[in-house]
């Protein structure tokens, strides 16, 4: 297997990214209803929802915690109990204020009832990302006492329960959601998208296993692309090329696709990684500070919606969406969590550039480690000189960074993912094989 090569001032490295991560993980300690488990969205306050995204991301920070020395273990246990306890006791009916149905979970939840929040669709991604987190504290808590042994029982049970065949629909695909008295969502995925963990999980589960020919249409439409002389499996937003790969370790292992273009997904996410810094090198739309190490464009919030008028150029900004690379979005506005959430990828740009953000006096408020985004080109007050920060943190940023970081220095979770089963036969039903597959 591949190792990831740490720089020469290992010592260094080491201490800035675990200072990132211990100030990451805040977000989980402060943002989490201790009595369910839930975790709030992002720091929008009292009201705000649950995202089980987010959720997922807690569950997988959990050993990262304890193995660091951020949290105790025994409190490590109760917080992943209350959650597991959570959802194996939570409504699962047809219910417009039920937590989920089918074994799936709306993607928004009170975070105190647990019940659906506002009128969010039971998603197929978001329950996925949730249920790798699950499957994350099963291979960790492997210990003989009781509270460990709950553990691994309630993570198969949440496993074994998610009907992952009736979320196959149109053409085959996996939809992405479904809402009470309306019926499946229209769209599908399909493509290169985040869907890898959520077809891999499909393809494992011990009850309802969808089909090989489900991935086979996934793939089928894939786009490859050769921007600024790199060729890869395309996709814009650079957190498509991260999202699967907080859990799953992609290095030598390869699908028909990979097989076909002679690389894996992990060479895969370092080219994409490398397309975004030439991005910003070259920057053809002309944003200010746009450089070697000023770049990440990916799903975040933003400074819109609205347009302004700045240097004699009309620019449109937008709020949170999924900005994108070499054809847009972008709106001049960066994510320094989805830069590090490349580290294993790319670590001879990443790292000078997480160096030079942690650097950067993006807002007094340091608590949760980076702020999600900031504009090179819109500021807080017209004609003023103070750049837009983001005044949120969010979960789905938070657990990305902390994760992909410790995978950078330690294999930490990718090994734990490893050793599951259900991982290892979703990837060998969806024709993976190579690399760590065949040394087990």
């Amino acid at each position: 297997m591949n190792r990831i090569a740490l720089p020469a001032s290992t010592a260094a490295t080491r201490k800035l990214l675990t200072e990132l991560q211990r100030q990451s993980f805040d977000y989980f300690v402060t943002e989490t209803n201790p009595a369910n488990g839930l975790v709030r969205d992002k720091t929008a306050g009292a009201g705000w929802p649950a995202s089980i995204a987010a959720v997922g991301m807690a569950l997988t920070c959990y050993p990262i915690a304890v193995e660091r020395g951020f949290m105790p273990r025994v409190d490590a246990i109760a917080r992943t109990l209350a959650t597991l306890r959570f959802f194996a006791a939570s409504e699962q009916s047809e219910a417009p204020t039920a937590t989920g149905y089918k074994g799936f979970y709306y993607h928004f939840l009170d975070m105190e009832t647990g019940a659906r929040a506002r009128d969010c669709e039971l998603s197929s991604i978001d329950t996925a990302l949730l249920i790798a987190g699950v499957l994350a504290t099963v291979e960790y808590f492997a210990g003989d006492d009781q509270q460990e042994r709950e553990i691994r029982e309630l993570g198969d049970l949440l496993y074994r329960r998610v009907d992952w065949q009736w979320m196959r629909r149109r053409k085959r695909l996996l939809c992405h959601g479904w809402k009470p008295g309306k019926g499946f969502l229209r769209w599908h995925w399909e493509g290169y998208d985040e869907a890898l963990i959520l077809y891999v999980l499909a393809l494992g589960s011990p009850t309802y296993p969808i089909e090989r020919d489900s991935y086979d249409a996934w793939a089928a439409s894939y786009e490859w692309k050769t921007i600024y002389g790199i060729e890869y499996l395309y996709a814009g937003p650079l957190f498509i090329h991260q999202m699967s790969h907080v859990w799953l370790d992609t290095r030598g292992i390869r699908d028909h696709a990979m097989r076909a273009h002679d690389l894996d997904y992990f060479e895969n996410s370092r080219r994409a990684t490398l397309v975004q810094q030439r991005y910003a090198i070259e920057n053809p739309l002309g944003f200010p500070e746009y450089d070697a190490l000023h770049w990440g464009i990916s799903a975040c919030d933003g400074p819109g919606p609205g347009t302004r008028k700045i240097g004699g150029v009309q620019r449109k900004f937008y709020d949170y969406t999924a900005r994108a690379v070499p054809y847009g979005p972008d709106d001049g506005t960066l994510a320094p969590w989805a830069v590090a959430a490349s580290l294993p990828f790319a670590p001879e740009i990443v790292l000078p550039t997480i160096a030079h953000y942690q650097a950067m006096d993006l807002h007094e408020d340091r608590s949760c480690g980076f702020k999600p985004s900031f504009s090179t080109v819109f500021h807080q007050a017209r004609g003023g000189c103070v750049r837009w920060v983001s005044p949120y943190h969010f979960g789905i940023d938070k657990g990305p960074a902390i994760i992909m970081a410790d995978n950078y220095l330690h294999d930490f979770i990718w090994r734990l993912m490893r050793g599951n089963a259900c991982i290892r036969t979703g990837l060998l039903r969806a024709g993976f094989d190579g690399g760590w597959l065949e040394q087990q």
